[in-house]
């Protein structure tokens, strides 16, 4: 589940940790369609789903931001956000250490039974530090054909396995996200499929396929697939 937040346009005077700890994705090309965008911001909850979630509403990753700090104002990451021209933004937030009201209680106990002095240090509460992690997403133009995919490499096994699986594993590209509402969606492509050619053309990385799809746009094309055990072709307009 991902939660919309709603803030103010405030611009924080302290260095902001989102833009210093940026790391851009896509050559930095990337950024949304609209000329000033003001950033949605989402709470997320499990990255790798949050992450499928957002390539098949047809958003792009375009960097991410990852720290350690103290209590960071969520504002900041809207200030990053506006701008790097983001779209969208996930901010997760997990509690790092273990400084709560419990163990501090048990500290104090423990130091009570053998007698210790305490100061008033000893007994406030260190409100501790909070790993940050923050995507930040550009909605992305209508799709030629609407996928996300993975080169698939071969894994490393046995001599025996390794042949077994030689003609398997290193054809195709994985779809790891297909967006809503594209040709390849109508044209019923899944997640987790291996694609394997267009119009009988290999396709083993991603650039052939945009390639492809950008040759054959306007037309219908065949698209072969491993399905699991089973091969299928699949008829898409593009």
């Amino acid at each position: 589940m991902i939660t919309l937040l709603m803030f103010s346009k405030t611009v924080l005077a302290n260095e902001n940790p989102y833009a210093a700890n940026y790391q851009a994705q896509n050559q930095g090309n990337l950024h949304s369609l609209q000329n000033n965008p003001e950033p949605q911001l989402l709470i997320g909850t499990r990255r790798d789903a949050d992450n499928i979630k957002m390539l098949e509403n047809g958003y792009d990753l375009m960097g991410l931001s990852e720290f350690e700090a103290g209590d960071i104002a969520p504002e900041q990451a809207i200030v990053h956000g506006r701008n790097i021209q983001a779209d969208t933004i996930l901010v997760y937030v997990k509690k790092s250490g273990n400084a709560t009201p419990a163990s501090k209680m048990e500290v104090i106990k423990e130091a009570v039974k053998k007698g210790q002095s305490l100061t008033e240090k000893d007994m406030a509460i260190d409100p501790g530090k909070y790993r940050y992690y923050a995507t930040y997403w550009a909605k992305l133009p209508p799709p030629v054909l609407g996928v996300h995919v993975i080169k698939l490499v071969a894994r490393k096994s046995s001599q025996q396995d390794e042949q077994a699986q030689a003609t398997d594993v290193n054809e195709g590209v994985r779809v790891i996200a297909v967006i809503h509402g594209s040709a390849a969606e109508q044209g019923g492509l899944l997640r987790g499929d291996q694609l394997l050619s267009l119009n009988q053309e290999k396709v083993n990385d991603a650039a052939t396929l945009s390639s492809l799809v950008r040759r054959f746009k306007g037309n219908t094309v065949t698209i072969k697939i491993q399905r699991q055990s089973e091969q299928l072709s699949l008829k898409v307009a593009l």
